[in-house]
């Protein structure tokens, strides 16, 4: 598995590839806040490696804010209309019930790692 590490406009992005699928683990620089092009930047990824299968590996995401959810939102989209999936692991249990709240579990099932996430083995929701 090829693996490599970019950095964009305030973002680190570590990226694997496996087989049919980029396996890409985000990280805040210097303690930016501002998520404009993060999907735009993601999707350039996806481009580079011919692929529309993606595992966003959140673990190291820190606070999911409405400007980064409304870039999830847009980057799910733009897979979803190229035929591709995209999947969320590693997603804290604060940014998961943000997503709850906003309606937006559906979209991005909860994965504790990315094989769970390749294979679509969900965590059970914890009741609320």
């Amino acid at each position: 598995m090829a693996q490599a590490s970019l950095v964009c406009s305030g973002w680190e992005f570590d990226v694997d590839r496996g087989p049919d699928w980029l396996f890409v683990r985000p990280r805040r620089m210097g303690g930016a806040l501002g998520s404009a092009n993060f999907a735009e930047q993601v999707w350039s990824l996806l481009e580079q490696h011919f692929t529309h299968r993606l595992v966003l590996e959140l673990g190291e995401l820190g606070h999911l804010n409405s400007e980064l959810i409304g870039q999830l939102v847009w980057l799910y989209k733009r897979v979803h209309t190229h035929d591709g999936l995209l999947r969320i692991c590693q997603l804290s249990d604060q940014n998961d019930e943000v997503l709850h709240v906003s309606r937006l579990g559906g979209y991005f099932p909860r994965y504790g790692s990315r094989e769970d996430a390749v294979m679509g083995h969900a965590l059970p929701r914890q009741p609320r």
